[in-house]
């Protein structure tokens, strides 16, 4: 190969690289599509806030001084000891909503019945029932994730929020200010679990790390933590504590916060599409396929792309709130295969 000839490769190289980062689709395209995207949502929220949230207000107001009134007595009660306080809000009222929800659901995955809750199986012809053994072992490591990863975690947010200030304070915090909390909650845990879990899918990382959550190809409830305990901390715990500690929230808008992240990460694993529940379908064809729909809401997946073959198929068709009774894989059935 004569020089000008490795010249003009190396060159070569360097614009495919280049296109393949600043071209349509390319990295930084969209990176600086998130950017207008999340920065858009920001102006939305400020511009419409107060318009949107003053009828919400008016309905809440009507109960604030209930809700006042009920954590006066709880932080009287707690008085000097209001660290025990935040370790119940933080650490056994989340573990109380993911318990509460999976035991229900493992009721049915162990039994296979009631069948007025099977007929709403995503992948028809998997869990019915649940493999005990398989069952087991997942249980083990979750438990195992919450008492040993997730509450030395939770000690260490105690740690961060009291720089802060005080996170269990005398004053719960405003709807508004409650309200755009939650809002910035659910896009730091976006953009901290897609970059993780998409990191984690590294075949470098993949094999060591994330293929044991992947052992579960049709996922039920329960295994939304079964992970490795890097993983877990990376890529469960630290998108869910991340906007709290950024925010320096109120011990009741963190441990709302908690128990709602517990109760989606369950209903997104849970294998059922259920009447006026969200829905499942994003996640579970992750588990089905590996390599499409890394995020939570979604948003960062059509901007990479990563929903490209998701898009085309039934189960996205499906991706929706059932508001019947009737299952969707009835009323949207897979397309018969070919004889």
């Amino acid at each position: 190969m004569t020089v000008e000839t490795r010249v003009s490769s190396g060159t070569l190289g360097a614009a495919t690289t280049s296109r393949r980062l600043e071209g349509p689709g390319g990295l930084w395209d969209s990176v600086k599509k998130a950017a207008f995207v999340i920065g858009s949502g920001i102006l939305l929220l400020a511009a419409f806030g107060n318009s949107l949230t003053w009828h919400l207000q008016r309905f809440w107001g009507a109960s604030g001084d209930f809700w006042q009134d009920l954590w006066t007595k709880l932080y009287l009660s707690f008085e000097g000891q209001e660290t025990t306080l935040f370790y119940l809000g933080t650490m056994l009222m989340p573990f109380l909503a993911f318990w509460i929800s999976n035991l229900l659901l493992l009721l049915v995955d162990i039994t296979g019945k009631p069948a007025f809750i099977t007929r709403y199986r995503i992948q028809v012809d998997k869990n019915s029932p649940v493999d005990p053994v398989k069952l087991r072992h997942a249980v083990k490591a979750v438990v195992f994730n919450q008492l040993f990863i997730s509450a030395p975690m939770v000690v260490g947010v105690h740690y961060l929020m009291t720089l802060r200030g005080n996170p269990c304070g005398p004053e719960l915090p405003t709807f508004h200010r409650a309200l755009m909390e939650m809002a910035v909650f659910a896009v730091v845990e976006e953009l901290v679990f897609y970059y993780s879990h998409r990191l984690f899918h590294h075949p470098g990382l993949y094999k060591h790390f994330h293929k044991q959550h992947h052992e579960w190809t049709a996922p039920i409830g329960v295994v939304s933590i079964y992970a490795h305990p890097l993983e877990h901390v990376l890529s469960n715990m630290l998108p869910a504590i991340s906007g709290p500690v950024l925010m320096g929230s109120h011990l009741t808008t963190t441990s709302l916060w908690y128990c709602l992240a517990f109760i989606s990460t369950t209903i997104s694993h849970c294998g059922y599409h259920l009447p006026f529940l969200p829905s499942p379908e994003f996640h579970d064809f992750h588990h089905l396929k590996f390599n499409q729909n890394f995020g939570v809401l979604g948003v960062l997946d059509r901007l990479h792309g990563t929903d490209a073959k998701f898009r085309k198929t039934k189960q996205y068709e499906r991706h929706t709130l059932l508001t019947s009774l009737t299952p969707l894989m009835d009323t949207i059935p897979d397309t018969p295969k070919d004889r």
